[in-house]
C-alpha cells in the first residue's frame, strides 16, 4: 500500500478489491448516575453493587430519564457538527440474553436524538471527511462471566443501565489506517468535551465493525459482515484485515457473503461465524410505552452550544496561525486534550519554537518508554518551561539540556537548581573560550593548514575539540563564531 494511498487494496489473481467499513461505536457517558436509574457507575466496583430495583427490571419499576445524559449526548453532537433533533423517541430493542434482565434495551431506532455529522481526519494523503449517520441513545446490558464458574455463567448487572451512545458511520472508511484515525478523532473530540473518557480498556469505547469488499471501481456495496464489540484499535485493525481477506478468498473462490454477525479471536487472529445478521424486524422495535417522547428546546440546545470548548479541528487551525507550527506539529499537539493543555502551559512563559521541539521530542519518548500519559509526567510544564528558557537564555547548551533533563525526570527538579548543583553552567565568557580555541589551534597546525587548503569539512573537528576542551560546557554558538574568525 502506498505511503499517500490509504486505500487498503487487496490483490488476487487479476482483481483488486477495496475494503468498505463502516463503525457504530457504541461511547459511554461520562455521568455519575445511569440513563434511567440514580445507580452509579463507578468503574471497578464489586458485581452487584450499582444496581437499583429499575436496572434489575423489577415488576412495576419505572425508568425515568437522566437530563444530565441527554445535555451530554446533545453536546456531543454539536461537536460532531452534527444536526440535533428537537424530538426523539426511545424504543424498546427485543432480544433475549441472560444479562439482560428485561428482556428488551431501551434504544432509540427511528427517530434519534442526533442526526447527520462529520468527522475531519488528518491522513497522510491529506483530510477526509468521514460521515456520521446518527447518534442515538441507548441503555447498556450487564455483563456475563464465563470464565469463573467452570459449571455455570455468572451474570454482574453493574453495567445494566448504564448511558451509552451509539455513534454510526457512514460507509465511507477503507482502510484499517482510517479505522486507527477515525477512533483516535473521535475520542479526542469526546475528550475535548468531557462526554466519555474514551478509557477502552475500562469498556467506555468499543466498536461493532462492518466490513464489506468490492471489486474496484464498482459503485454498489457488498455483503457486510459485522464484527461485534471490538474493544481495542489494535484489534479492529487486526479484524479488518482477516474478514478483508476472508470475503475476498471466499467470492475469488465462486462463493457469496453471508450477512451475518462475527466474532473477533484476538488469539487466533481470525473471525469467526456467531449468527446470522438481524435485521430491524428481528428486534421487534416499538416506542417504549414509560417513556414520553423527548423534546429539546432551542434554548435548550443554544445554552449548551455556548459551553462547547475549543474542540482539535479549531484548536489546530489557532496553533498553525498563532504559533506558526507546522500541521504536523499543531496535529500532534491537538490530538489529545492534555497534550495541548500541558503545551500552553509550557510556552506561556517560553519560547514556543524550542518547547514543541522539547515536548514531542525528549518529552513523549520519555512518556513513552515509561508507559505514561501526560497527566502523569515526571515533569511539571513549569519545569519544563524553565528548562527551555535556560537553552534561549543561552546558560545551557542543548547537549546539556539532555542531561538536565534525565535528573528531572527522577523528581520534577527544578532546572535552574540541576545546573548550579552539578556546575553545568554553560561557558559564554568569549574571552575564555578566545583562550581556549587559540590553544586548539596551536595544537593543531597540521590540520589548520590542511583546512586551509580547502578541507572545509576539518571545521567540525576544530569545534569537537574545543567542546572536548571545554568538557562540553562551551556555547557552542560562540565556538563557530570565534573558530571562523580564528581560521580565515
Amino acid at each position: 500500500m502506498s505511503k499517500k494511498q490509504s486505500n487498503y487494496i487487496i490483490k488476487r489473481n487479476q482483481n483488486n478489491y477495496e475494503v468498505v467499513i463502516g463503525l457504530e461505536v457504541h461511547a459511554q457517558i461520562l455521568s455519575e448516575s445511569k440513563l434511567f436509574s440514580s445507580s452509579p457507575t463507578k468503574f471497578g466496583a464489586e458485581p452487584n453493587t450499582q444496581v437499583s430495583l429499575v436496572d434489575a427490571a423489577f415488576p412495576g419499576m419505572l425508568p425515568v430519564i437522566n437530563e444530565f445524559c441527554i445535555k451530554q449526548a446533545v453536546k456531543t453532537g454539536l461537536g460532531l457538527k452534527a444536526k440535533i433533533n428537537k424530538r426523539s423517541i426511545f424504543d424498546r430493542k427485543n432480544y433475549f440474553y441472560a444479562d439482560l434482565p428485561q428482556g428488551y434495551q431501551i434504544s432509540q431506532y427511528k427517530d434519534p436524538i442526533v442526526g447527520e455529522g462529520f468527522v475531519i481526519l488528518d491522513l497522510p494523503s491529506g483530510e477526509k471527511t468521514i460521515g456520521i449517520e446518527r447518534l442515538h441513545l441507548e441503555q447498556d446490558a450487564g455483563k456475563s462471566i464465563h470464565d469463573v464458574d467452570p459449571q455455570n455463567t455468572l451474570v454482574d448487572l453493574n453495567r445494566s443501565g448504564v448511558a451509552l451512545m451509539e455513534i454510526v458511520s457512514k460507509p465511507d472508511l477503507r482502510s484499517p489506517d482510517e479505522v486507527n484515525a477515525y477512533i483516535k478523532k473521535l475520542r479526542s473530540i469526546m475528550r475535548y468535551l468531557g462526554t466519555c473518557d474514551g478509557n477502552m480498556q475500562e469498556g467506555s469505547l468499543r466498536a461493532d465493525v462492518n466490513v464489506s469488499v468490492r471489486k474496484i471501481g464498482e459503485k454498489k456495496l457488498g455483503t457486510r459482515c459485522e464484527i461485534k464489540n471490538v474493544n481495542s484499535i489494535k484489534f479492529m485493525q487486526m479484524a479488518i484485515e482477516h474478514e478483508a481477506n476472508r470475503q475476498v478468498d471466499v467470492i475469488e473462490e465462486g462463493g457469496s457473503i453471508d450477512q451475518e454477525t462475527r466474532l473477533f479471536d484476538t488469539k487466533k487472529n481470525e473471525t469467526r461465524s456467531m449468527r446470522s445478521k438481524e435485521d430491524a424486524h428481528d428486534y421487534r422495535y416499538f416506542p417504549d410505552p414509560d417513556l414520553l417522547p423527548l423534546e429539546v428546546s432551542d434554548d435548550f440546545i443554544n445554552d449548551i452550544k455556548r459551553s462547547i470548548p475549543e474542540l482539535p479541528d479549531e484548536k489546530k487551525k489557532r496553533f498553525i496561525e498563532k504559533f506558526s507550527l507546522s500541521a504536523y506539529e499543531a496535529n500532534i499537539l491537538v490530538s489529545d486534550i492534555e497534550t495541548s493543555k500541558y503545551f500552553e502551559e509550557v510556552i506561556k512563559n517560553s519560547d514556543v519554537k524550542l518547547s514543541t521541539n522539547w515536548i514531542t521530542g525528549e518529552l513523549f519518548a520519555l512518556l513513552n518508554e515509561k508507559n505514561l500519559e501526560i497527566t502523569k509526567s515526571p515533569i511539571s510544564a513549569k519545569n519544563l518551561s524553565k528548562l527551555v528558557n535556560l537553552i534561549k537564555d543561552g546558560i545551557i547548551s542543548g547537549k546539556i539540556a539532555k542531561s538536565v533533563f534525565e535528573l528531572m525526570a527522577k523528581g520534577d527538579k527544578n532546572p535552574a537548581d540541576i545546573v548550579e548543583e552539578k556546575g553545568l553552567k554553560q561557558q559564554s565568557d568569549p574571552k575564555l573560550l578566545e583562550q581556549l580555541i587559540d590553544k586548539v589551534v596551536s595544537d593543531n597546525q597540521d590540520k589548520v593548514k590542511e583546512y586551509k587548503s580547502g578541507k572545509e569539512k576539518l571545521f567540525g573537528f576544530f569545534v569537537g575539540q574545543a567542546m572536548k576542551a571545554s568538557s562540553g560546557k562551551a556555547n557552542p554558538q560562540l565556538i563557530n563564531d570565534i573558530l571562523k574568525k580564528k581560521l580565515k
